[in-house]
């Protein structure tokens, strides 16, 4: 399958499963040829910038926030082509996804507080000197910002009458 027709169909489907078929493809396009623990540190990576609200508010916006993650930096007729590839990429980001959903002091971190990540050889970003969290694989994992969870909307009241 084509990212394009990927994108398109994460475009169409109710948020959850638009949000976990976009990790899906960024894990995927990220990491494929890295152990599972580099694919969930990627996974990992896009869930906090989620949580921040500093990229989007689901997971399709912030992993096509302009050249922030590779569904946006790679062609549209790439081919998701590696199935056994594919399937666990899917594996990593569900159970990413529930990891990141247990309260903050319950969730699995691996790369904690890393914002960013780069593949060693490929990319040479003007960030690349911030303080490295963790190298996995040929990536390394950087807080470049401090992010935070966006703070929860405040409780609307109606009156009754």
């Amino acid at each position: 399958m084509k990212l394009e027709w990927v994108m398109w169909l994460a475009s169409v489907l109710p948020p959850p499963a638009a949000d976990s078929l976009c990790l899906s493809t960024t894990v995927y396009l990220e990491a494929r040829d890295q152990s599972v623990r580099g694919q969930e540190a990627v996974a990992e990576v896009a869930l906090r910038r989620q949580e921040s609200g500093l990229w989007g508010e689901s997971m399709c916006e912030v992993v096509t926030a302009r050249k922030q993650f590779a569904p946006t930096i790679v062609s549209p007729q790439t081919r998701l082509a590696n199935t056994n590839a594919w399937t666990r990429a899917v594996n990593v980001a569900l159970a990413s996804e529930r990891n990141w959903s247990l309260p903050r002091a319950e969730r699995r971190e691996i790369v904690p507080g890393a914002s960013h990540f780069m593949a060693h050889g490929i990319a040479t970003p003007a960030w690349r000197h911030a303080p490295p969290v963790a190298t996995i694989g040929d990536h390394t994992f950087l807080r470049v910002q401090r992010l935070r969870p966006q703070p929860a909307a405040p409780a609307t009241t109606t009156a009754r009458g």
